[in-house]
């Protein structure tokens, strides 16, 4: 599984930029406020988004760690983490295509921390150079997010902190293009992927995925 974790995480942050869109669009927004007048778009961008990504990166090795920590003191943990990883990508499709929201009440919970991280991110505002975007991109790292949570199951069961930390970096990074996208006023993908029938696909492709993944784990369950 760890083979294909970066790469597969690569294509789910693609994927994912469906909910990127609706979740971040008003935080992208607010962040082109904050840079002077004058400067460039880009390259706060660039920084704000370095930021973020290093966010998932220490959170997928922490997951990674935890659950190399489960696996080693449970029979079978890892092949069961990687179960779990799998229901929560059967989730994350159905959340995404608007079947079930699920997803919220996980949210919802991510969001107690989320109370006491956020106004640390109004102190940086307003920019007055593109290193400031850095810690604000690392603090939105760890915006309450469906998406996000289901991922790091991943890492959760990849039996290591640098295999966690890989799959978080390969997520973020499927994430860049939608995200920079929105940063420099691409309006019309945003249309384009809020549209029922894009959602409703990019589900039913990731509820294929977590079918694989699950047959996956069924065969690991059985050496």
């Amino acid at each position: 599984m760890n083979e294909l974790s970066f790469l597969s995480a690569l294509i789910i942050g693609l994927a994912g930029g469906i909910h990127c869109v609706g979740m971040c669009g008003g935080i992208v927004g607010a962040f082109s406020y904050a840079i002077p007048k004058g400067a460039s778009t880009q390259l706060y961008a660039i920084t704000y988004n370095i930021g973020r990504v290093t966010s998932y990166t220490v959170a997928g090795a922490l997951t990674g760690w935890l659950g190399q920590m489960v696996s080693q003191q449970v029979d079978q943990g890892i092949v069961i983490l990687q179960f779990l990883s799998s229901v929560f990508l059967v989730i994350l499709a159905l959340y995404i295509a608007g079947w079930w929201q699920g997803l919220t009440k996980v949210e919802a919970i991510g969001s107690l921390f989320w109370k006491v991280l956020r106004p640390w991110s109004k102190k940086i505002l307003p920019f007055k150079s593109p290193l400031q975007a850095l810690p604000y991109g690392a603090i939105w790292g760890w915006l309450p997010c469906g998406l996000v949570y289901s991922v790091l199951t991943w890492s959760l069961a990849s039996g290591s902190a640098i295999n966690g930390a890989k799959i978080m970096l390969g997520f973020g990074l499927g994430t860049l293009p939608i995200m920079f996208l929105m940063a420099l006023g691409f309006e019309r993908s945003k249309t384009y992927l809020q549209l029922p029938v894009t959602k409703k696909v990019i589900g039913i492709l990731l509820l294929m995925f977590a079918a694989f993944q699950m047959y996956l784990t069924f065969q690991n369950s059985l050496k």
